[in-house]
C-alpha cells in the first residue's frame, strides 16, 4: 500500500537521522534496533534526542500492545524523559482505533501530535525575505543561538536546548543549519541534513515573539536550497508539529503519516 510506503519512508528517515544526531551527542548513547522498535536515546536534557519508535509494518492490535509495553520498559530504564513516536499508518485499522487505550495500559500518556511529510523539489529558487538575512551555523556562538531559538519555541529551559547541540562538530560541518537574522538578531532557524538520498529538515524554530511573519518558511527554504545545492538531492522529508504543519505545503510538502507522541505517565 502506498500509505505504508510513505509511512515506512518517514519512520526510516527518523531512525537514520536520529542515529546520527544521538551518537553525535554521546558516542555511548543507546542506539539499538530491536524487533519492532528502534531506540535512539542520548539521555540528554534535550528531550527530542531521547526517542523510541515502533517499526513493524501493518501491526495488529495485539502486536501493537506488545510493542507499546516493550517501548515503555525501555523508557523507564532511562534517567531523562523522552518520547515514543508512533507512525499511525504503520498500524492496521483496529490497532489505530485502540492506540490511546493501549498506550494508557502500557503506562504511556499522549503528549502531542505530529505529521510526516515529504516533497520532491527539483527546482528551488534562492529564497529571500525582506526582513531577514541568513547566516549558516559554522561556529559555537551561532550554534548556541540555534539551540536557544529551539528552547524558546518549544518551551525548554535554555540549558536543555544547549545540552542538545553545544559543541557539535556535526552541526557545524555536515548539517546545513541556518539562522534568520532580523536587524542582526537571530529570530528563526532551520536545518537540512543528507539521509539516504534525501534531505531531512530538522529543528525548525521561530522565536514566539516573531511568529506569523513568514520567517519559518523563509529559513526552511534557505536550508533546503543550500542543502540541495551542496548535495544534489531533491527529495526531502520532515516531521512537522501542529504549529509547523500549515507552513510546509506552501513549500511543496505533502502530508503522509500522522504521528502520535507519547511520554511516560507522571
Amino acid at each position: 500500500m502506498r500509505r505504508h510506503a510513505d509511512s515506512v519512508e518517514s519512520m526510516e528517515q527518523l531512525a537514520l537521522v536520529w542515529r546520527a544526531m544521538v551518537l553525535d551527542r554521546d558516542p555511548r548513547a543507546d542506539v539499538r534496533d530491536l524487533p519492532g522498535i528502534a531506540v535512539r536515546w542520548a539521555d540528554s536534557r534535550f528531550a527530542f534526542w531521547n526517542c523510541v519508535t515502533l517499526t513493524d509494518v501493518g501491526a495488529d492490535a495485539g502486536l501493537t500492545r506488545q510493542r507499546l509495553a516493550e517501548a515503555a520498559e525501555v523508557m523507564r530504564a532511562k534517567e531523562r524523559p523522552g518520547f515514543l513516536w508512533v507512525f499511525e499508518d504503520l498500524l492496521d485499522e483496529p490497532a489505530r482505533a485502540g492506540l490511546d487505550e493501549a498506550a494508557d495500559a502500557a503506562g504511556l500518556a499522549y503528549a502531542f501530535p505530529g505529521t510526516g511529510m515529504a516533497a520532491d523539489l527539483p527546482s528551488l529558487p534562492e529564497p529571500s525575505h525582506p526582513d531577514l538575512t541568513f547566516a549558516r551555523v559554522t561556529d559555537e556562538s551561532r550554534l548556541r543561538a540555534y539551540a536557544d531559538l529551539n528552547s524558546r519555541a518549544y518551551g525548554f529551559p535554555a540549558e536543555d536546548g544547549r545540552d542538545g547541540l553545544a559543541g557539535s562538530t556535526l552541526w557545524k560541518r555536515e548539517v546545513h543549519a541556518y539562522l534568520g537574522l532580523r536587524d542582526g538578531v537571530p529570530v528563526t532557524c532551520a536545518a537540512t541534513v543528507a539521509a539516504q538520498g534525501r534531505l531531512f529538515v530538522i529543528l525548525v524554530a521561530t522565536d514566539p515573539a516573531w511568529e506569523r511573519r513568514g520567517y519559518g518558511e523563509a529559513v526552511t527554504r534557505k536550508a533546503l536550497y543550500e542543502g540541495s545545492r551542496a548535495t544534489g538531492l531533491t527529495r526531502a522529508t520532515l516531521h512537522a508539529t501542529a504549529a509547523g504543519a500549515p507552513v510546509y505545503p506552501r513549500i511543496g510538502f505533502e502530508p503522509n503519516s500522522p504521528i502520535r507522541f507519547y511520554g511516560l505517565k507522571g
